[in-house]
Formats: structure tokens, C-alpha cells, sequence
């Protein structure tokens, strides 16, 4: 995706970088935080049946249980249908898959969607070990850049805020989000609750494993826009520059067919993207640069909750 010349990445160093994680979260706790606390797990429970489930024992099955229970393995060698039955975990684990590509870097300076992002996630992480939960994260570039176990608390929660919030160490390239949902494949041993965020700016062919991952996992996409990613405004003659590949080219912002086909762009891909992800049986929200992080979440949730009744 091309992007006006100027989008950058945020970068430091020093005793004023060491304090960014803790003032973000210190932010997000009194701004997001409480406004969701209780409200994102509730929502999750009374969506699925096994994220926070573990194995008791099998038996044979009978008319009325759950298909989704069926243990094929043990029905071929017995060959009979057996069923697994559960016993719940209260806790769950969740887990951040963050697409941290050099698309991200777009956006207004100091408010790109990389920086949004990093709320969001340390957001979402902060709601989820005041409650117990256990979070991990796997952050991604053109590979897994970081994997970080999951752990529930506080301290936790500050050193992803401080992860989220490095400098990625990418020198560009196109993305291939197909390699991030691998990983968490490889990663994942018990059913969780997975949050995808990306610009969803990926070279085709993750789509497949989308879906391989939704039938093992509990997935959320949540897609981080920027709002002249699909409407630039008419200012003239600019240089854009892709974000991934470094091509600059130089076009006119007042040429309305220039205008039109950049706006037809966006809407064919949101509407494959949509498609993807719905084949696959994954709720998509968008997070626009734009919005209030806290006010974004609540709708979010309180969406997700509604879909589930």
C-alpha cells in the first residue's frame, strides 16, 4: 500500500523511552481498562465452548451430545463414536498475534497506526490478566520477530507494553501474514483465545491458514486503519511512498480519476477481506488512527457480546 511520504515509525532511546511502557499503562488502565474490566471474558465465555475447557475423559456417545466432541481418533480404533467430555478452566489463556510489518508505520506522526496498535494490544492484555487470565504474544514483521509465554500480571503486562513499543528491527519488504499464523500453529498447544491485529497489507495466501487456526482456536481479527489509506486528500502534487518496499512515486491528488481508482482499491479490499475472514468463521472489527481506543473496545465488546446472545 503506498502512503504519502513522512509516515514514520516512532523511535528513541533513554530514560524517557524506559518510562513510555509504564505512563501507556498507567494511561490505558484509568482510560480502557476499567471501563471493560469484566466485561471482555464474560463476552468470550458465552461465545465458545472450549477455551477455557480441558479433557476429563471419553465415553461412547449418545443421541444429543455435541458433535464438536467427538474424538475421531478413538471412534476409528474402537469403531464406535466416542465423545470427549470437559471440565472447565475458569482461567484463559489468550493470546496476541501483532503484525508489527513496516505498513504499520503509516499514519500521522505520533499516531501511526503502529502506536495504535500498541494500545490496543497492551489494552487488551491489561483487561485480560486483571482477571486471572494468562496472555502471550507472538509479534511478527517478516518473521517472528519476539515470542512471549503466557503470563498473567501487572509486570507482565509492562514488559509486552515495552516489546509492543520497540522499534521493530525489519528493513522492509512485503508482508506475508501467512508466516505469522503459522508460528501460532507451531505455538498454540491448547485451545485459546487468539487476537489477530494487522493492517491485514499481506501478499495472498494466509487465508487458508486463517481458517486452519479458527477451527482450533477461538479468533478475533482486528484490522488498524488509517483513513487516507483510502481517501487522500486534495492537496496536489505529493510523493507517496510504499511503506514496505521503499518505491516512491510522485502523483496528483486533484486528478479524480487518480482519486477514484485508490478509492475502489480500498473498497475491493476490504471487501475480500471481509469475505476472508468470514469463510472462515472469524469476527473482523476495525480500529481506525482516528478513534478513541477506549471507545473503539467497548464497542468491540459489547458487539461480540451481543452477537453471542
Amino acid at each position: 500500500m503506498s502512503a504519502p511520504e513522512g509516515a514514520h515509525r516512532s523511535s528513541g532511546g533513554g530514560r524517557g523511552t524506559r518510562r513510555a511502557p509504564e505512563r501507556l499503562l498507567h494511561r490505558l488502565e484509568w482510560q480502557v481498562v476499567r471501563r471493560l474490566e469484566g466485561q471482555l471474558p464474560a463476552a468470550h465465555r458465552a461465545r465458545a465452548y472450549g477455551a477455557g475447557l480441558d479433557v476429563a475423559d471419553l465415553r461412547a456417545y449418545v443421541p444429543g451430545d455435541d458433535v464438536r466432541h467427538i474424538d475421531w481418533n478413538v471412534t476409528a480404533r474402537l469403531d464406535e463414536p466416542h465423545v470427549r467430555r470437559y471440565t472447565e478452566d475458569r482461567d484463559i489463556t489468550a493470546w496476541l498475534l501483532v503484525d508489527r510489518s513496516a505498513s504499520m508505520a503509516f499514519g500521522p506522526s505520533g499516531r501511526g497506526k503502529d502506536v495504535v496498535m500498541a494500545e490496543l494490544a497492551t489494552a487488551l492484555a491489561s483487561v485480560l490478566v486483571r482477571r486471572g487470565n494468562r496472555v502471550g504474544a507472538i509479534l511478527y514483521d517478516r518473521t517472528v520477530e519476539r515470542t512471549i509465554p503466557p503470563r498473567t500480571g501487572r509486570a507482565h503486562v509492562l514488559r509486552m507494553a515495552h516489546e509492543l513499543m520497540r522499534p521493530p528491527p525489519g528493513d522492509g519488504g512485503a508482508t506475508d501474514l501467512s508466516g505469522l499464523l503459522q508460528a501460532a500453529q507451531g505455538t498454540l498447544k491448547r485451545r485459546s483465545l487468539v487476537f489477530l491485529l494487522s493492517d491485514f497489507l499481506s501478499a495472498p495466501g494466509w487465508e487458508r491458514r486463517l481458517g486452519d487456526l479458527a477451527r482450533r482456536h477461538e479468533l478475533v481479527a482486528i484490522q488498524v486503519v488509517d483513513p487516507l489509506e483510502g481517501e487522500l486528500p486534495d492537496v496536489g502534487l505529493i510523493v507517496v511512498q510504499d511503506a514496505e518496499t521503499g518505491e516512491q512515486v510522485l502523483v496528483s491528488t486533484s486528478d479524480p480519476v487518480f482519486r477514484g481508482r485508490l478509492e475502489q482499491v480500498a473498497r475491493d479490499r476490504e471487501a475480500a477481506l471481509l469475505a476472508s475472514t468470514s469463510h472462515a468463521g472469524v469476527d473482523l472489527y476495525r480500529l481506525s488512527t482516528d478513534e478513541d481506543v477506549a471507545t473503539a473496545l467497548v464497542r468491540m465488546v459489547r458487539d461480540r457480546a451481543a452477537r453471542a446472545r
